[in-house]
């Protein structure tokens, strides 16, 4: 499994990013798909995740302002990051369990004030 995740760059807050993580597999045979992030000098906290059902699941940090969904056909996990913060500064990573977990190369996020 090979996770490519893009969209990150820099946003005022406020602002909006959609991230995109594509899988070299089906990911409808994906147990679960999402996001972590992690800032400097801080530890890897989940941010999102989406079952192969659909069940969604989110941090407390970002609840009501990002949302994770993703195309079957596209292979594709998305995460739609509105409302940004400053706070939400961090390299995100994607990724998969399926057989194990799989990580993707991760995006910087950087929210300024």
């Amino acid at each position: 499994v090979q996770l490519q995740a893009s969209g990150g760059g820099l946003v005022q807050a406020g602002g909006s990013l959609r991230l995109s993580c594509a899988a070299s597999g089906a990911i409808f045979s994906f147990n679960v798909m999402g996001w972590y992030r992690q800032a400097p000098g801080k530890q890897r906290e989940l941010v999102a995740s989406i079952t192969s059902f659909g069940r969604t699941n989110y941090g407390d940090s970002v609840k009501g302002r990002f949302t994770i969904s993703r195309d079957n056909a596209k292979n594709t996990v998305y995460l739609q990051m509105n409302s940004l913060k400053p706070e939400d500064t961090a390299v995100y990573y994607c990724y998969a369990i399926f057989r194990g977990t799989h990580w993707g190369q991760g995006t910087q996020v950087t929210v300024s004030s």
